[in-house]
């Protein structure tokens, strides 16, 4: 209670001070005029005295922590001000001071970092089974080997070994992956975890105490206290200022013999163009990054997000969505794909699975009509079964009795290839399709890796809890310098230490796993629109909004504050140099001083405010119509995405031998191609990129997608010209096979490379949502309509 009385109380001290300063001040000057001097000079000293007290405090616990800044400055200038009852002076540098002091505290102000989350997310209590009874004990009363029954839904209280079956387990808040994970009996589950299945019973194999999750609660803690308060840029140049200061100061009085010339070098040597230029121009770049949606906790991270050269990134949510997304739906030989995922996601529909979720959302998205199913029954670990329009369908684990079939096994290796997960469809007994889910790449994620890099990032890793095949190609994707997989919140924060002993260095993340690390960084950034509560209080900065690109605007809006705040303070010092040698000649008294030192700060002030607007240089102006051009035309690439699989499909099917369907599958793709594709890159050509010159700068930026263009007309009409021939001999050739799938499967890899670039480089100018690589949004209700002009 006591504590958080004086944490209140000191939260009053800047703004309370600055009230009283300025009252005494204005009070002063309006009273003299009226020649009641003897009163304004006591509204002065006590403007004066009301500063020294503080002041005098703030320069011992300076000193304490072995820096000796500006404070000194202001403490030596307003008690030189009393002594040679120059009371004016001291009154204005007393409000000069107090303003700064209570600027400095705003920007350097942090939210509570009591990891809240962490505290609530973790287990109570616990059902201990002795016997045939099961009772609810304390956390606490937990010892190792007790029986441990886990209910649905629930967090497993403590380490222990599966007993009586398999548990289905959500693991995302120690690994960050989103997938549900299996753990057979004697496997290891670790506390922390959330029961996704059924309920199992587990052996304790560790006290709470001794768990895993209650060592990611210290380790948060501790990586959090043991970071050092950041050093001030107003003190980092005072080092050199308070030397030279006293040193002038000095002269002046041995020199001349005169107080009063030393006293009206501190007056104008008062740092104020450091205790007021920085703060401004850092509260101005906070005040800027919150308007694009980070919220910069202090001063001190805005100044080390400044200059720092190192990046450590978490991949579940960060790089990628964070939630699985359908790659494709695959049917079976004689098949229909759309029907397929119509009934799986009919019976998904019952299903907390995040599979499943994934399905329907497809479904929907394709405008399937789902039917609500009967008869329901979910196993966990197997899938989901249920009726649907009289049918059976089940959803998940491929049969066994499926095991040996060809086509299954050409699937599980494409799946095994892509890092993709499987969810197969059988419908009465027969396997028609599978749907392929991944977690996606974030489209704004390569453009902004680019301009991390431009902004003086030279250094990025990335850890993950994720295996190391799916993380390398993340990384590959992205050309980081560093990958480690299969990380625990231990190792995440063991590599955040190596890292931050060698460089500054910035994390980000965005779950509960991640906050320990988020802590032990020199900045800590969190994906707060989706992120744990756990890992936006350890982080010193927070993405409101779920883009990743906007770290790389709070890297331009931290570099360009600081410079202003440096290109304001180095002015103000310059100028005030200038003043204390007038002074130090005895050419400007204390409190002609005092003005000259307030017309400085003003200067530096204003310029100190051109933080707010950012970096000029930065920003990329988009007009209204080409930004509803990109907005445009990224909604056709979430269509056109979808029905790329035409070509795949039809490659495959020309592919296998005596496949009846292969020429009808070649000409959906041709109509596909002919119908939706070109025209979609025909308007590109002659609307969007045009468009572009401007924000971009020349056509040379668009010139390499003008050639895929081109690429893409020639594949094209090539098709065309094998369809031809196919239909005057009335079948096709067996010549033509080669050359028409090397025309399929190039134009499908070089439409999706396509794709991924336009929207990399040209839709991430502007606000368009930040979809993965390939999520699906595909509104149309037949796939032959041709796409909107």
């Amino acid at each position: 209670m006591i504590g958080r009385w004086s944490k209140r109380v000191a939260g009053w001290v800047e703004p309370a001070l600055v009230a009283v300063t300025v009252f005494a001040l204005l009070l002063g000057l309006i009273m003299w005029p009226f020649g009641l001097h003897g009163a304004a000079e006591v509204c002065w000293i006590a403007a004066t005295a009301a500063a020294v007290v503080p002041a005098v405090w703030w320069m011992v616990a300076a000193l304490l922590r072995g820096r000796a800044g500006v404070d000194l400055i202001a403490v030596l200038s307003l008690v030189g001000t009393l002594l040679v009852h120059e009371y004016l002076a001291g009154a204005l540098i007393a409000v000069m001071l107090a303003t700064g002091r209570a600027l400095d505290a705003a920007a350097e102000r942090r939210a509570s970092r009591d990891l809240r989350a962490l505290l609530e997310h973790a287990p109570r209590s616990a059902r201990r089974r002795i016997g045939a009874e099961v009772s609810v004990i304390a956390l606490d009363e937990v010892a190792v080997d007790d029986v441990l029954v886990v209910a649905p839904g629930e967090v497993v209280p403590v380490d222990g070994r599966v007993l009586d079956a398999v548990a289905v387990l959500d693991e995302s808040v120690l690994t960050g992956e989103p997938l549900q994970v299996e753990r057979g009996i004697g496997e290891l589950v670790r506390s922390g975890v959330v029961n996704a299945g059924t309920s199992f019973e587990i052996r304790a194999t560790a006290t709470a105490a001794e768990s895993t999750y209650a060592g990611i609660v210290r380790l948060a803690q501790e990586a959090g206290a043991e970071n050092a308060p950041v050093v001030r840029l107003a003190d980092r140049y005072a080092a050199w200022f308070l030397p030279l200061t006293l040193l002038v100061a000095g002269g002046a009085w041995l020199l001349s013999g005169s107080l009063v010339r030393a006293v009206a070098v501190l007056v104008v040597a008062t740092p104020c163009p450091l205790l007021l230029a920085a703060p401004v121009a850092i509260v101005s770049g906070l005040s800027r990054a919150s308007r694009l949606g980070v919220v910069i906790r202090s001063g001190g991270a805005l100044e080390n997000l400044g200059h720092a050269t190192t990046l450590v990134m978490d991949k579940t949510g960060t790089l990628t969505a964070g939630r699985p997304a359908v790659v494709e739906v695959i049917a079976a030989p004689g098949q229909d794909a759309a029907e397929a995922l119509r009934l799986a996601a009919s019976v998904d529909q019952l299903s907390p699975h995040v599979l499943a979720e994934a399905i329907v959302t497809e479904a929907l998205a394709r405008d399937s009509a789902l039917t609500l199913p009967t008869a329901v029954v979910e196993q966990p670990g197997r899938g989901i079964s249920g009726s649907v329009d009289g049918r059976h369908v089940q959803v998940g684990k491929l049969p066994d009795t499926a095991t040996g079939s060809e086509w299954a096994r050409a699937v599980d290796s494409r799946a095994r290839l892509d890092s993709a997960a499987i969810a197969w469809i059988v419908v009465d007994e027969e396997l028609v399709g599978a749907v392929l889910l991944r977690d996606p790449l974030r489209r704004h994620a390569p453009r902004t890796i680019r301009r991390l890099r431009e902004a003086g990032l030279n250094r990025l890793v990335m850890l993950t809890g994720d295996r190391l095949e799916p993380a390398r190609e993340v990384a590959a994707v992205l050309g980081l310098d560093e990958v480690y997989a299969g990380q625990s919140p231990a190792d995440k924060v063991a590599a955040v230490r190596r890292e931050r002993e060698r460089a500054v260095t910035v994390m980000v993340g965005d779950g509960v796993n991640d906050a320990p690390a988020l802590a032990a960084a020199t900045v800590g950034v969190a994906m707060g629109a989706r992120g744990s509560t756990a890992s936006s209080e350890a982080a010193d900065i927070v993405l409101t909004t779920d883009r990743l690109d906007r770290l790389a605007d709070a890297m331009d809006t931290a570099r360009w504050s600081r410079r202003i705040a440096v290109q304001s303070a180095v002015v103000g010092m310059g100028l005030s140099l200038l003043a204390m040698v007038v002074a130090a000649a005895g050419l400007l008294p204390p409190a002609a001083g005092a003005l000259l030192q307030e017309g400085i700060d003003m200067a530096v002030i204003l310029n100190a405010l051109r933080a707010l607007r950012g970096n000029p240089a930065a920003r990329t102006e988009v007009a209204a119509a080409t930004e509803q051009l990109l907005h445009r035309f990224a909604d056709e690439h979430e269509t056109l995405r979808e029905m790329l699989t035409l070509l795949r499909t039809a490659a495959d099917r020309l592919a296998t031998a005596n496949d009846p369907a292969a020429l009808a599958a070649v000409e959906d793709a041709h109509h596909f191609l002919v119908t939706d594709l070109l025209p979609h890159e025909l308007a590109e050509e002659t609307l969007l990129y045009p468009a572009l010159v401007g924000p971009l700068g020349s056509t040379e930026a668009t010139a390499t997608m003008s050639r895929a263009h081109a690429e893409i007309q020639r594949l094209t009409t090539r098709i065309g010209a094998h369809l031809d021939r196919a239909h005057t001999a009335g079948a096709i050739a067996d010549e033509q096979i080669d050359d028409l799938l090397a025309c399929l499967y190039g134009l499908h890899t070089l439409l999706r490379l396509h794709f991924l670039q336009e929207e990399e480089n040209y839709f991430t100018l502007t606000d368009v949502d930040d979809q993965p690589e390939n999520g699906s949004t595909y509104r149309r209700a037949h796939r032959h309509e041709p796409l909107p002009r």
